[in-house]
């Protein structure tokens, strides 16, 4: 007895999912394949971004609330020394060498000028330059942001193509099942039934892929956005510090 026959003696519908895959076309199960590797792949790279972020933020954070109760340069200089390596010690330690280097610089111009040799030398930087360090720390920012979240265009990726992967493979099961069903002569709901249902595996599998791989995609885009408005405003901090400082 083949395994539509005995699908047909059972019932029109396979009784467990096990059946579904393993009667299913062999271009269904190749679809499977697919999205069982792109599961995979969406929930490994869920599993290191949560990782990663969490570890980013935690450690970012607990600087960002340590160097606002410094009230001198030295002393954020000092934590920024002995706290872990995270995104925001990079951003304070960029900020105080350009602002180091700027000033050096300034005071070499200055003192080959020979109009401003007798004139007292200025600390503060001009305009332009405060801009370009506003712009240098917004860089160096969205650099930050672009490796934490290098791999969110995947999750995006496999969040809208699992749908339409599925999709082909009820396509192609549903086309298969026809073509079966006319070449046995047979139309009743029985025949029709199993081959349809094994077809649907697809759509139903591709949707178990895409449903978490979008959740995630939105969670950690929401939390990526946290941690850009917290280097956002941990660079106005660092650059308030610098002018109580008398740096710039």
């Amino acid at each position: 007895m083949t395994a539509m026959a005995v699908l047909q003696v059972r019932g029109a519908v396979p009784s467990t999912p096990l059946e579904l895959i393993t009667h299913a076309s062999t271009l269904t199960q190749v679809v499977l394949i697919v999205l069982v590797l792109l599961s995979l792949l969406s929930w490994a790279i869920m599993f290191a971004l949560r990782r990663e972020l969490t570890r980013a933020h935690r450690t970012s954070a607990r600087f960002f609330v340590e160097f606002e109760r410094a009230t001198r340069l030295e002393e954020a200089a000092a934590l920024a020394k002995v706290a872990a390596p995270n995104a925001l010690t990079r951003l304070f330690t960029r900020a105080v060498h350009f602002v180091s280097d700027t000033r050096v610089r300034n005071q070499q111009i200055r003192e080959r000028d020979a109009r401003d040799l007798a004139a007292p030398s200025t600390a503060t930087l001009t305009g332009s330059q405060i801009e370009t360090l506003h712009l240098l720390l917004e860089s160096d920012a969205a650099t930050e942001r672009d490796r934490l979240a290098r791999f969110l265009p995947w999750l995006a990726t496999i969040g809208s193509v699992s749908p339409l992967i599925g999709l082909l493979g009820t396509v192609l099961g549903v086309i298969d099942a026809f073509i079966g069903i006319a070449t046995k002569g047979s139309g009743n709901l029985s025949a029709v039934a199993p081959g349809v249902a094994e077809a649907l595996v697809a759509t139903a599998a591709a949707l178990v892929v895409a449903i978490p791989a979008t959740f995630a995609y939105n969670i950690f885009a929401s939390r990526v956005n946290r941690f850009d408005g917290l280097m956002e405003s941990f660079g106005t901090a660092t650059i308030a510090l610098l002018v109580r400082e008398g740096q710039i």
